[in-house]
């Protein structure tokens, strides 16, 4: 299809950016980012799948990808904007808000540094869905273990609050955290049920989550948007920007809906849909139905 004056028609929703993405393209994967951010399902692992379904891959995918996450933390900070105004404001007069902050600031250091260390190779070998469909499965039978672990072991949850977290906690939960640079394993996954070994209800454990996943997350956005920022055209903001949009939108349903959930239920039934979820991808690569990127 052709204009009068012969150039070719592209249809509305094929406003290229960002190496061929459509803004249909950012909206769905905005949305898959935000569903699976906080879940322990791993967001990273849904969106190399997404893409690579969509035919959306490479660098400026990777770019993408990381960047919307900063839509899904926002959606934390407005749903916590409360403590976090506390905190912040009491951060020099109040001990618990100094607490509060020093355990969030110790528990992302194991996963910056491993990150700064390691970003090249992880990026290089991982960044695919094989290797991710593999993570899921082995992500999975570590919750089984620990759901089942902690049902004959009741007592283990002494951490009732994010505010009672002692530093060598968060030491053990961000070491934890850092497992989650494997993508496919879930850093939602990964410090949730790492806080549940190390003695944190499954409410508290997931609260402490969604607030290390703030400077976390948005660190890695931070890191990827300034050190890419040359690879983007004028055209990528708007996509950028429906992207981060579709991500904090959805994200905000999640945060609210997961924590009702671990008020009453266990993460079993997430586990189990990793298994089909990997078994699904690798599956498919092993039969050759699907050529996976």
């Amino acid at each position: 299809m052709a204009a009068p004056d012969g150039a070719p028609v592209r249809p509305f929703f094929a406003t290229y950016s960002m190496t061929g993405a459509t803004l249909l393209t950012a909206v769905i994967l905005g949305v898959v980012e935000g569903l699976t951010e906080f879940l322990p399902v791993s967001s990273t692992g849904h969106l190399i799948v997404a893409g690579s379904l969509l035919d959306y891959t490479g660098e400026p995918a990777k770019l993408f990808e990381i960047v919307i996450q900063a839509g899904a933390i926002l959606a934390v900070c407005w749903e916590y904007r409360a403590k976090l105004i506390a905190v912040a404001t009491g951060m020099f007069r109040d001990r618990a808000a100094q607490r509060f902050v020093l355990n969030l600031f110790i528990a992302f250091l194991p996963a910056a540094v491993l990150g700064l260390a390691f970003v090249h190779a992880i990026k290089t070998w991982l960044f695919a869905p094989v290797p991710v469909a593999a993570a899921f499965v082995v992500g999975a039978f570590v919750i089984l273990w620990v759901e089942r672990w902690q049902r004959a072991n009741p007592r283990a949850a002494r951490i009732d609050h994010v505010d009672d977290i002692r530093w060598p906690d968060a030491l053990k939960i961000g070491i934890a955290q850092a497992f989650a640079l494997i993508p496919g394993t879930s850093r939602s996954g990964a410090t949730i049920i790492g806080g549940m070994i190390f003695g944190l209800s499954r409410t508290a454990a997931t609260e402490f989550s969604f607030f290390l996943a703030i400077p976390t997350l948005f660190a890695a956005t931070g890191y990827e948007f300034v050190k890419n920022r040359h690879a983007l055209a004028g055209g990528d903001l708007s996509m950028l920007g429906v992207g981060f949009v579709a991500a904090f939108v959805s994200a905000f349903f999640v945060v609210r809906g997961l924590l009702r959930y671990v008020a009453h239920h266990d993460f079993v039934p997430f586990a189990w849909y990793r298994i089909a979820f990997g078994a699904l991808i690798l599956g498919t690569a092993y039969a050759g139905l699907v050529r996976w990127e």
